[in-house]
């Protein structure tokens, strides 16, 4: 027998799962030991002290499920109408800057893996890739998430590219106008490499910034000047035919205005805990925002997702739909688009297990009257 010839080692090898991943929420603990420190600490942190962010978590663990019996399982299924369109599950890819500091490839893994799993993306802004290039990878689909940018010309352009780009709907985030320190990221030592620049933004210059008067806030006069209002909301809605959902709504007088003002539907968030620190959990808004709004009114939420249980809680107290943040950048560091498409497969069993177990063939049978307040410590 001639020896066996020797191995060529494949130049892209492709990630494969750990054999330790039993859960959605087990990628967290890979992804912390493969990332560096500041890098692990910039994403899973928050604003100031990370109040908001343990208030996320803890929400979810309030609520206890209770089940129904003797219930018609046969022909459960996941699948939601969402802004007039079928999906397949409600689980979305949440918007996330800079995703090249978990993986080469940056966002483009998390759009593949939506291709693969039949999921909605919510492509950021401040991708690490251009949103043309993530629309031509992920399915059909895919929204925009919009920041103001501080002149109308550069807000509009976008806008324009993601419409020409195929996306389905305009995600405007409202609640971080400044980005608050995270003081664990930087007590970390973490930076943002000066090499990682958001490519959608590419040849747009930075304002001027004119001298402040004598005695003028730096926050105020400063950084607030260029802060997104009414006005620029209204603006917004007349300059696209996309529906347009409002993200970063915690109070239900916020919720009715922009519904009123002509918003699509509202994503009930506190920005992952990345904005003002100390506000409460985005679970604990959801249901005086839905109460606000009505039934029927498109309402999503974000925040501490981690599970498919968390995910059935949301849509009991009036979310149509969650967006997973953290969880696919973990997914994404530990296993590239392989490992997002695994946890949102993990995500979507979890929810469906949780489903046949409480009695609930379809995502609309899942209310409040499924939760009870639980008294168990967790």
């Amino acid at each position: 027998m001639s020896p066996e010839a020797p191995r060529v080692p494949d130049r892209n090898p492709v990630p494969a799962v750990p054999a330790g991943i039993h859960c959605a929420a087990d990628y967290e603990a890979f992804a912390r030991r493969k990332l560096d420190a500041p890098v692990y600490e910039y994403i899973a942190g928050g604003s100031g002290e990370d109040r908001t962010v343990a208030a996320n978590r803890a929400a979810f663990d309030t609520l206890a499920i209770l089940p129904r019996l003797l219930r018609e399982l046969r022909s459960g299924h996941t699948r939601i109408r969402l802004l007039d369109r079928e999906l397949a599950h409600p689980i979305l890819l949440a918007p996330l800057a800079f995703q090249q500091l978990v993986h080469p490839r940056g966002e483009a893994e998390a759009a593949a893996a939506a291709a693969a799993t039949d999921t909605c993306i919510v492509c950021s802004t401040l991708a690490s890739c251009r949103l043309e290039d993530l629309a031509a990878l992920a399915g059909p689909q895919r929204w925009f998430q919009l920041y103001f940018q501080p002149d109308r010309e550069t807000t509009l352009g976008l806008v324009e590219r993601a419409q020409a780009a195929g996306y389905g709907a305009i995600v405007v985030t409202l609640d971080t106008p400044v980005q608050t320190p995270s003081l664990r990221s930087l007590r970390a030592g973490f930076r943002l490499p000066p090499t990682l620049q958001p490519p959608n933004l590419a040849g747009v210059a930075a304002p001027p910034q004119s001298p402040l008067a004598p005695g003028a806030s730096r926050i105020f006069q400063g950084m607030m000047s260029e802060a997104p209002t009414r006005d620029d909301f209204a603006w917004l809605l007349r300059q696209t035919k996309l529906p347009v959902l409002a993200k970063g709504v915690l109070r239900p007088d916020d919720a009715t205005m922009l519904r009123d003002l002509g918003a699509a539907g509202i994503v009930v968030s506190n920005h992952g805990g990345r904005a003002l620190d100390g506000v409460p959990a985005s679970l604990e808004m959801l249901g005086p925002v839905r109460r606000a709004l009505g039934p029927g009114f498109p309402l999503l939420v974000d925040g501490g997702i981690r599970s498919g249980s968390d995910v059935f809680k949301a849509l009991a107290l009036g979310a149509d739909a969650v967006l997973v943040g953290r969880l696919q950048a973990y997914a994404a560091c530990v296993a590239g688009a392989l490992g997002v498409a695994h946890m949102i497969r993990l995500l979507r069993e979890e929810l469906e297990l949780c489903m046949a177990l409480s009695g609930c063939a379809t995502v609309p049978e899942i209310d409040a009257g499924m939760l009870v307040a639980t008294t168990v410590e967790t």
